[in-house]
């Protein structure tokens, strides 16, 4: 894999089978780092920002496995390939659309990425597939370890990481989990679990991060809180939390069993018919459709691989389905390529 197009002939190593995946997709840890006695990059001029990115480069070639990472900055990439980064969770919406200067280095696997010149200078992201939070963060520890021995960060005794944002003040980290949640939309107890998870000081967010909506009844439950606890006792506390959120859901779809058997298979059977034979299907359909058939593989009412589904909630959202073509598309083209995609997945399933 050498070229964005690569990313397409394989999935992200954090959509495998991971410990709790069934209502679990993934798990990600998050740092935020600065360089010291250097303008924050939403201040900076061109100059500051290309040798911020000309550091973070020497740093990476300096790294024993440095060969293992792809690097692309953000003003040699069109538009359309800042939107495949994006929808493989590799960069922010916020990175793509930065000046020049700004750019990621993602690892073979796509578990590691590091964004240069977002809101900081650096965020290091770790991905993993499950719950699993723990090894999450030991890579991510451990790429940022490699990465200070040639790189000196904004750093305070008292305060801790220094960050553009004060939220992300101390230990600079973000740890979330990627979670779907169709039992308790359909329930409709999804309201009453965000208002106490965010009573306890962690955010609910949807799909694609901080200010997106929970295509799909997917959600991300992640700290709000990065200064005054070490970070093992911020992922012990969100693993916590998230383990209830699991319970919860996993009762609400026994509920629905119980009580609503019929609904439940009616649900998944329309879901399965309109994918199955649609001619054209917007995004936000196929995410909620796709949803109830993952539940339907959960609940033992289909015969495919969660994961399977998982991936193609990545391989059917815009800029994929125009890279894969080598094509622009309209919004109504893109719509036919992406239920012929659906089609053809379930012909044989």
């Amino acid at each position: 894999m050498t070229t964005l197009a690569g990313l397409l002939q394989r999935h992200g190593g954090w959509l495998e089978a991971g410990p709790e995946e069934g209502p679990v997709i993934s798990s990600r840890v998050r740092l935020a780092r600065n360089l010291r006695d250097t303008t924050f990059p939403g201040w900076a001029s061109k100059k500051i920002r290309n040798r911020v990115w000309n550091d973070v480069s020497l740093a990476f070639e300096q790294m024993p496995d440095n060969g293992k990472f792809l690097r692309w900055r953000m003003d040699e990439l069109t538009s359309l390939d800042r939107d495949l980064l994006f929808e493989r969770h590799l960069i922010s919406r916020e990175l793509a659309e930065q000046p020049s200067g700004s750019g990621v280095f993602v690892n073979e696997d796509e578990c590691r990425a590091v964004m240069v010149n977002e809101e900081d200078h650096i965020r290091l992201q770790s991905l993993q597939p499950g719950i699993n939070l723990q090894k999450a963060w030991a890579v991510a520890d451990e790429l940022d370890n490699e990465l200070e021995k040639n790189l000196s960060y904004a750093f305070s005794s008292k305060l801790g990481y220094l960050t553009a944002c004060p939220s992300n003040v101390g230990t600079g980290l973000r740890a979330s989990v990627m979670l779907h949640l169709p039992g308790l939309v359909l329930t409709q107890e999804i309201k009453p679990v965000i208002n106490a998870v965010s009573k306890i000081g962690l955010a609910v967010r949807g799909l694609w991060g901080e200010g997106s909506e929970a295509s799909g009844h997917m959600f991300q439950i992640s700290n709000q809180i990065t200064l005054g606890r070490t970070e093992l006792e911020m992922i012990a506390n969100i693993e916590q939390i998230v383990q209830e959120v699991i319970e919860h859901e996993k009762n609400a779809r026994l509920r629905l069993m119980e009580k609503q058997e019929i609904r439940v298979h009616d649900h998944v059977g329309r879901a399965y018919g309109i994918l199955a034979n649609a001619a054209l299907i917007s995004t936000g359909e196929a995410l909620d459709l796709l949803s109830a058939l993952r539940m339907g593989v959960d609940l033992g009412l289909l015969p495919i691989v969660r994961r399977e589904i998982d991936r193609l909630f990545i391989r059917i959202q815009p800029a994929h389905l125009q890279k894969k073509g080598n094509v622009s598309l309209s919004p109504e083209e893109r719509d036919i390529r992406r239920a012929q995609l659906i089609r053809n997945f379930l012909k044989d399933k």
